[in-house]
């Protein structure tokens, strides 16, 4: 029995089915007494209202051969009428769906020599300005039928996304999915397909041949697809700019090499866990692609000769990101440097390289004079030496990030902001566990200032303390953005001297889980700052009181932003903040707050004038009456409790 599509007028996509038109004319043979609005009469012959043997015949126009049916759809005059049609059943839209735009008659007036008006006649524009995403049980052969036929008429389907379900099996995208899509959508230039076991070359090959306008392919997790597919699209589709391979254990090096071949135009490269490509794929890729300029390669069996090429022919190169990179030694990454070749690279990320020494980390620095960003994680055998080294004859360096080099020590911070003088804006520590507070032996008259550094970031390096901060604090008298998330080692008596000396005046502050800082620290904070300071985060900071509350009231005319989680605040706290009319918080975060009451409830209706986020999470002594109350008064504030 042939389902019928409930056709959304919306988007083009056919959703629900209904029952066949039979079974209503059936009905009304059985019971021909009961009043119904006059309605169109189904397609049927006369005989089967009598005939209830015959029950099971299929309408008329259902017996005719899909070639037929082809014929007498593709004369359907336009895109309205089209989804029409498609709604009728899930054959016709099949059928639908295999016509190409193309193929559809370009109807005339009744004279036969006279094109239609222009309302009246069936246009395409070919601009691919609708985007589609399917994901999970929703990626179906029969939606992108769907979409297909919806869409054709319509300036074309420009941008598809499928996320199928990896764990799905009975359903999903198949070939025959992806071809409707070809069939009907060739002004397509991105798509996207992850998760999608059952599409192969076939389904890959039919959007190449069909959709010559590619510009961007994304694949990730396709175990069908090879090397042919990604051949087939590069032979067709010479305008490809962007391509990204994930976890595409059947594709190699003769993909890439045809992708070399034929996309000149190729300008951003993504490749992920692809245990066949190796050097011989990247390096005529490389060789034979002037423009590529943005670079990712991770977990792939690549060895240093790859990172040569990449020195020698990155000439457009402006942005890399290497991780996972096991069977690359010290050596490739100072060829690479050597090289010469890469003059335009402004970023570099490095994670989990084992070859990235101090040796390679200085060549890079040589050989690469426009690199403004350095993210170096998890390279155990980066020390002090070459730290110093690279930011020395780094010349454009402005942000230096690292995370996890345990190699590095207090002596290597200071000694790279110390040479990065006017240059270095943002500064980055995460994880780096083998900075000590040692700075005692260090003397400031051997250290220059860096009154660029406008962003300071360190999280949850145990053994940085006062003593570091402190110096620090001398050497950067311009901070704006300070965030020092984790630090148990940092006391009052550490941060003050920084929070004295910072002369532009702090506009950004993350304190939080610093649980030796009490209020004499947001105290200083607040006067000093108090005309710039914009957000202020103080969660897990246990000492901090009232008293902190009553300084921030009294001073911080500009703060929008505050989070006072697990703090020490009570009710008189709230108090001082809801009465200092100059203040103008929109997001308060009071989550872990054990000491506030229902009492609060007056001082946070006042400041409702201005608060668009209120967490008032596991606030115990809050009672959830008192959080109905704050949502009905303050509408337009979310709330979490």
């Amino acid at each position: 029995m042939p389902a019928l599509v409930n056709y959304s007028n919306g988007d083009g996509e056919m959703y629900s089915f209904r029952a066949n038109p039979m079974e209503l004319a059936q009905l009304c043979s059985i019971a021909g007494d009961v009043y119904s609005p006059a309605c169109k009469r189904a397609r049927i012959s006369s005989s089967f209202a009598f005939n209830s043997g015959e029950s099971n015949r299929q309408p008329s126009i259902e017996i005719l051969p899909d070639e037929c049916l082809f014929e007498i759809l593709r004369r359907i005059p336009g895109g309205k009428e089209r989804g029409a049609c498609a709604s009728v059943s899930k054959k016709w839209l099949l059928v639908l769906s295999s016509i190409r735009r193309s193929e559809i008659c370009k109807p005339v007036s009744s004279c036969g020599d006279v094109e239609m008006e222009s309302g009246e006649s069936l246009e395409f524009e070919d601009d691919g300005c609708l985007t589609r995403s399917l994901e999970g049980k929703k990626a179906t052969d029969l939606r992108l039928a769907a979409i297909a036929v919806g869409t054709s008429s319509r300036g074309g389907l420009g941008k598809l996304c499928i996320r199928g379900n990896h764990n799905s099996s009975g359903y999903g995208v198949t070939d025959l999915g992806l071809s409707a899509i070809a069939r009907g959508c060739p002004s397509l230039r991105t798509l996207s397909l992850w998760n999608v076991p059952m599409v192969s070359d076939k389904g890959l090959s039919a959007i190449a041949k069909e959709c010559h306008s590619i510009e961007k392919l994304d694949l990730c997790h396709c175990p069908s697809i090879t090397d042919e597919g990604l051949a087939a699209i590069a032979g067709n589709c010479p305008n490809l700019s962007s391509l990204s391979i994930e976890s595409c254990s059947r594709i190699g090096n003769a993909g890439l090499q045809a992708v070399a071949k034929f996309c000149p135009k190729l300008q951003s490269l993504s490749i992920k866990d692809c245990p066949l490509i190796g050097d011989q794929g990247l390096s005529a890729l490389f060789s034979s692609s002037p423009a590529i300029s943005k670079v990712k390669l991770q977990s792939l069996n690549i060895t240093d000769f790859s990172l040569a090429v990449i020195g020698y022919y990155g000439r457009a190169v402006t942005s890399l990101v290497l991780t996972g990179l096991q069977f690359v030694s010290e050596k490739g990454f100072w060829v690479m440097g050597s090289a010469k070749g890469l003059e335009k690279l402004a970023s570099l990320v490095i994670t989990s390289c084992r070859g990235t020494t101090d040796v390679g980390l200085e060549a890079i620095a040589k050989g690469c004079p426009s690199l403004k960003q350095i993210c170096l994680r998890k390279c155990s055998f980066v020390s002090d030496n070459g730290l110093v080294s690279f930011t020395k004859s780094a010349g454009c360096l402005e942000s230096l990030q690292l995370e996890e080099c345990n190699r590095v020590t207090e002596s290597g911070i200071i000694g790279a902001i110390s040479n990065c003088g006017a240059k270095l804006k943002s500064l980055s520590l995460v994880r780096c566990m083998g900075i000590k507070d040692t700075a005692s032996g260090i003397s400031l008259s051997s250290l220059s200032q860096c009154s660029s550094l406008r962003s300071l970031s360190i999280k949850n390096c145990p053994g940085f303390g006062s003593l570091g901060l402190a110096l620090v604090g001398n050497l950067c008298p311009q901070l704006q953005h300070l965030e020092l998330s984790g630090l148990h080692g940092v006391t009052d008596a550490g941060l003050l001297p920084l929070l004295q000396s910072c002369n532009a005046g702090l506009e950004k502050v993350n304190l939080s889980d610093c649980s030796n800082l009490s209020d004499e620290v947001v105290s200083t904070l607040a006067r000093l700052h108090g005309g710039s300071l914009e957000v202020l985060n103080l969660d897990g900071c246990r000492r901090v009181t009232d008293a902190s509350l009553a300084a921030i009231a009294d001073h911080c005319m500009f703060l929008s932003d505050l989070d006072v989680s697990r703090c020490a605040v009570t009710d008189a706290g709230m108090g001082y903040l809801s009465n200092a009319e100059q203040l103008n918080i929109q997001v308060l975060s009071l989550s872990g707050c054990c000491y506030l009451s229902s009492k609060v409830l007056t001082c946070l209706k006042r400041m409702g004038r201005t608060l668009v986020g209120l967490n008032l999470q596991h606030c115990n002594g809050i009672s959830s009456r008192t959080v109905e109350v704050l949502v009905e008064s303050l509408w337009r504030c979310d709330i979490l409790s």
